[in-house]
């Protein structure tokens, strides 16, 4: 059964501004520690590789918050959500610290997809009961 859908869409030259304005601060606002790796691996080869990394993962996560009823206030934070990858390239979502205890407490699952073109990065977020 369905728990709650939740979508997002996120204006890239926004994200862009925000990282020329305050570095790699907003991005380690914005992502977890295994995510931050992924982000400098990927701004080194090619910024603009690292900047829509930023932008997919921030559409996700507040995809994800308005799925699971609760928006960006405790439990979840940014960096207890991560947007991760499957071996077939599909995005999951992993969940850390006290947003996991809750999320699994409640029996949810949840389903991410993640997109992004020229100047958006957009997501959508499905969340269901196992009951």
């Amino acid at each position: 059964m369905i728990y709650g859908i939740g979508t997002d869409i996120c204006d890239i030259r926004r994200i862009r501004n925000s990282l020329e304005h305050h570095g790699e601060r907003f991005a380690a606002k914005v992502l977890s520690e295994g995510e931050m790796k992924m982000y400098r691996a990927r701004s080194q080869r090619w910024p603009e590789r690292g900047i829509r990394f930023v932008a997919t993962r921030f559409s996700a996560k507040e995809a994800f918050s308005k799925a699971v009823g609760l928006g960006m206030r405790m439990p979840m934070t940014w960096r207890h959500c991560e947007i991760g990858k499957l071996p077939s390239g599909q995005p999951t979502i992993i969940l850390h610290g006290e947003l996991k205890t809750w999320f699994e407490a409640k029996g949810l699952n949840a389903h991410i997809t993640v997109t992004d073109e020229v100047d958006y990065a957009a997501s959508f977020c499905v969340v269901e009961t196992q009951a």
